[in-house]
């Protein structure tokens, strides 16, 4: 529609401006586009993690250097979401299938 493309011609401009055009875009409620220097410092830990000579798709999940990553990134998300320490993080897969999952567990209340 027309204040779609609006929207789109308008961040075009923008990213142009700044010397970082796209030509792709999304607006769905999923995954969404990444900041160029973000895509840039991904790239380049892509093949070798911190010098570990691995990629973080290629590490055991029980290294110590994946217990780093997963430290960092419950540490980032409490600071980010103020959650209190006597909170448990969980880093789960599943998406929306464990989600609606979640609901009549949680109407449970234990029992």
């Amino acid at each position: 529609n027309a204040e779609y493309m609006g929207t789109v011609l308008k961040l075009n401009r923008m990213e142009q401006a700044q010397g970082e055009a796209r030509s792709l875009y999304s607006f769905s409620a999923g995954p969404s586009i990444m900041p160029r220097e973000v895509l840039r410092k991904a790239q380049a830990e892509f093949l070798d993690w911190h010098g570990t000579g691995v990629s973080v798709l290629e590490m055991s999940h029980r290294s110590k250097e994946w217990d780093s990553i997963q430290a960092k990134a419950e540490e980032d998300l409490r600071k980010l979401l103020n959650i209190p320490k006597n909170y448990k993080v969980l880093f789960l897969q599943g998406g929306a299938t464990l989600q609606f999952a979640c609901i009549p567990l949680n109407l449970l209340h234990g029992k």
